[in-house]
């Protein structure tokens, strides 16, 4: 049953028992009023505070030039997402990714659990982080929670809108710029952790053999006769023994051409399809990746762990830098919208900068929802 199916039983489930329990949720801190359940609660304050505390002049000096690096990535995205209109009906730049489901138009897939992991380490990660700055900057935070809008989950830092507005203007940049920096740091870290795994302690305890089918995407030619798990062993008599004889082999193929793929398991042929992403170029429709066994001089079992570190830092990576840069977009209510408009209140007077943050917010948008609906159709 495809992933999504299994979303939209649970947040069912969800939606059923929240209306059936209101009474005794509200007095939780919960508040139910479709389409939003939120919870919210103030004990978590106290260790935003002490977080805050250990060196409020750190925090401020760090965010200020996270502010810088914001405003860049502000512009290397928007020239990114701009530029993807000429290439919008064959290649989208934006796709929704939900862990554990195939989304038409989209060239990445998230494991479910490794998805949900990492994507908590965004939510939390962002939100703490708005909070810390809050708090250094003397701005009081009103109350910390969760939310469900529909089937999005979220998570909040509700500093008080009153005091950050009535703060200076590099304190507000600050504030919003925190969660999307502190998304990037934790990418960077992430980063450097796969790294060490893939370059260090992999080879140390493993040898490559083959290429592995991690993934069959449904549908494709790949689907009739091929599984998660295979080894591949050759493609058309062409020995694959590693990544890069694997890629040297799957480019030379064309739409329609008829290939032999030798695994551990068989032979299989299959006809190939277009590739969604370059139609001149044969689609076999499987993720594959290194294929490794253990050497001689490993310790144990153990090092098999390292496996799944190195995903789950990958997709730390990936959905904390993908996020976090997308949060910096010129649009309301993103917080890069947020902070653009507080930009041009420098010269701007209210009257002015706010439709034209509006503007661009829409403009935003419509890429955006052109370049999902691309994706899907």
């Amino acid at each position: 049953m495809n992933g999504i199916y299994y979303y939209l039983i649970a947040f069912t489930l969800i939606w059923i028992l929240a209306f059936a329990f209101k009474n005794k949720l509200s007095n939780h801190g919960f508040e139910i009023d479709f389409p939003v359940i939120m919870w919210k609660t103030e004990r978590l304050r106290g260790f935003i505070k002490r977080i805050a505390n250990i060196s409020p002049r750190f925090w401020k000096y760090f965010m200020s030039v996270g502010v810088v690096v914001s405003f860049g990535a502000m512009v290397f995205m928007t020239w990114t997402l701009v530029s993807s209109l000429e290439t919008i009906s064959t290649t989208p730049s934006v796709s929704l990714v939900i862990p554990g489901v195939e989304m038409p138009g989209s060239s990445i897939y998230v494991p479910f659990v490794y998805g949900l992991i990492s994507l908590a380490t965004v939510l939390i990660v962002h939100e703490f982080s708005h909070g810390i700055l809050a708090t250094a900057e003397k701005i009081s935070i009103k109350s910390i929670g969760l939310l469900l809008f529909l089937v999005i989950p979220g998570a909040f830092v509700e500093p008080d809108e009153a005091e950050l507005v009535a703060s200076k203007k590099l304190s507000q940049l600050r504030v919003y710029a925190a969660g999307s920096v502190a998304n990037m740091s934790l990418a960077a870290v992430a980063l450097v952790i796969f790294l060490v795994i893939s370059s260090f302690a992999i080879p140390a305890n493993f040898h490559e053999n083959g290429i592995e089918i991690g993934r069959v995407v449904g549908d494709s030619p790949a689907s009739e006769c091929l599984k998660e798990g295979m080894v591949i062993e050759s493609i058309d008599n062409h020995t694959v023994d590693g990544s890069e004889s694997y890629l040297n082999v799957v480019g030379t193929f064309k739409p329609g051409d008829n290939v032999t793929v030798g695994t551990d398991q068989g032979d299989f042929t299959l006809t190939l399809g277009k590739n969604p992403n370059n139609e001149s170029v044969g689609y076999f429709g499987i993720s594959a990746a290194k294929h490794y066994e253990l050497s001689n001089n490993a310790f144990g079992p153990l090092p098999w762990i390292y496996f799944e570190l190195l995903e789950l830092f990958q997709w730390m990576f990936v959905l904390n830098l993908g996020i976090g840069l997308f949060n910096l977009l010129p649009m309301k209510p993103l917080d890069g919208g947020k902070m653009l408009e507080v930009l041009l209140s420098y010269k701007l007077p209210e009257h002015q900068y706010k439709p034209l943050v509006n503007s661009i917010s829409v403009i935003m948008a419509l890429i955006i929802i052109f370049s999902l609906v691309a994706g899907f159709l």
